[in-house]
């Protein structure tokens, strides 16, 4: 267990120091945040509920993209730079390197959370009771998971450059395409039915329904899991492949 915390501690420190981070995780969402609710906000029939509902769109979306591109690529630059090889010389376990890094991930989401939640309240001033606050906050750390899981499977690739672009890809095409950045009511027939199938919508829904007043649904919850048994499947699959050559 100590272990375990002093990598975490160690991963933490180094995510903080990059530039990358900060701006993928805290720059561009609470950028978007300002543009999309304050200047291109249009006549909002219920401002309050766009503003809240748009502030939990982009903590997903800061969330997602840490856990997806952030974390993934640090596991490529790290194994093309042979410090995945030379970890497995010492006593460490590599669940345990795998492990620190995923918890301080989490530990920085959720920074990453309060940190926009607080630009939604200075920008906006947007009015949530404190469970919906600290619930929504938890569903957007707590669910993050399939897509840390995703991020673990991008870790896989071999070169840094394909990891990126894939990455990218993958990362901008959910939350698109999720409804993180404009409804999904407003989007084609087809695509709205592919988005409720997809985890970032599910994951994106379950913080939306908290500021209306519920709870994440069910079937969404089971979607997400489903994502993160199949990433860590695959991840684990073509990580044991990746050892055995």
């Amino acid at each position: 267990m100590k272990t375990l915390w002093m990598q975490s501690k160690a991963e933490s420190t180094r995510m903080l120091r990059n530039p990358y981070f900060i701006f993928w995780s805290l720059t561009m969402p609470i950028m978007f945040y300002f543009i999309f609710t304050r200047l291109l906000n249009g006549d909002m029939p219920n401002p309050g509920q766009w503003q809240a509902h748009y502030l939990m769109s982009m903590a997903a979306f800061s969330v997602m993209g840490a856990s997806v591109m952030t974390f993934g690529l640090r596991l490529v630059q790290e194994r093309t730079q042979g410090w995945s090889t030379m970890l497995r010389t010492t006593p460490m376990a590599s669940v345990v390197y795998v492990a620190g890094k995923m918890t301080a991930q989490l530990l920085l989401n959720l920074l990453s959370v309060i940190v926009i939640f607080a630009a939604g309240w200075l920008i906006n001033g947007v009015q949530l009771s404190a469970w919906q606050w600290i619930s929504a906050g938890l569903w957007i750390v707590a669910a993050s998971l399939p897509f840390l899981a995703l991020g673990a499977l991008i870790g896989c690739m071999k070169k840094v450059d394909t990891a990126n672009g894939v990455s990218y890809v993958i990362y901008m095409g959910l939350a698109v395409a999720g409804g993180l950045w404009m409804p999904i009511d407003v989007m084609p027939s087809v695509v709205q039915k592919i988005a409720k199938w997809l985890p970032s919508f599910n994951y994106a829904d379950g913080a939306w329904s908290i500021t209306d007043g519920g709870t994440p649904s069910m079937i969404g919850l089971l979607i997400l899991l489903g994502y993160l048994v199949a990433f860590m499947v695959l991840s684990g699959y073509v990580r044991r492949k990746q050892e055995a050559v």
